[in-house]
């Protein structure tokens, strides 16, 4: 999508280990009228999908996920990472490490909220290994709904994550995927 890699290569900074700071855009701060065009595009892939779910992890992902929800009007779901005192009952649960925060943490969705009768869309704001879509990926498949795909904002497609849920027979759609951010410069894939 033209416009986020363009706002990427504008304002985005990438910062030492790979990780890349859209913070201004689409994570600390949303733009708006960039997250609505995302959706859109996002929900031109998926609107002939049934969905009847999206899910996302709490918390970069949830405004893009919440956007689409709304498009395709069904709701939105949000896998926490830890379990809190509202959330009672039984849980699916997965264990994921997140890239950028460096760290495990234990996926959790209350069993009420996906079901077998569902079609999930996952959403989420960034894919790197991988990690965050598959433990949704699995939670999904345990509550016996079937996975649509996924629509990813940004793919670094470097990492490999992509590549490895595309192979498994997942349909991934990324709206920008890096190809590299060697020396700090950011290099988009051409042909996604």
């Amino acid at each position: 999508m033209e416009l986020l890699e363009r706002a990427i290569s504008e304002k985005g900074t990438v910062l030492p280990g790979n990780v890349l700071k859209v913070g201004s855009i689409i994570n600390n701060q949303i733009d708006i009228s960039l997250m609505c065009a995302m959706a859109d595009e996002a929900c031109s892939r998926f609107k002939d999908k049934g969905v009847t779910k999206v899910l996302t992890v709490e918390a970069s992902g949830i405004a893009f996920a919440v956007l689409i929800a709304e498009r395709l009007k069904v709701d939105a779901v949000f896998a926490k990472k830890s379990k809190t005192s509202n959330v009672e009952g039984e849980v699916y649960s997965a264990r994921c490490y997140s890239y950028t925060h460096r760290k495990e943490n234990t996926l959790i969705i209350p069993k009420e909220y996906l079901g077998s009768a569902d079609n999930v869309l996952i959403a989420d704001d960034f894919l790197a290994n991988g990690e965050a879509v598959s433990a949704l990926l699995d939670m999904a498949n345990r509550a016996g709904a079937r996975v649509v795909g996924a629509a990813i904002a940004v793919e670094k497609g470097f990492q490999g994550g992509g590549d490895r849920l595309r192979a498994k027979g997942l349909e991934v759609f990324s709206l920008a995927v890096i190809d590299s951010m060697d020396g700090g410069k950011i290099v988009f894939r051409k042909d996604k």
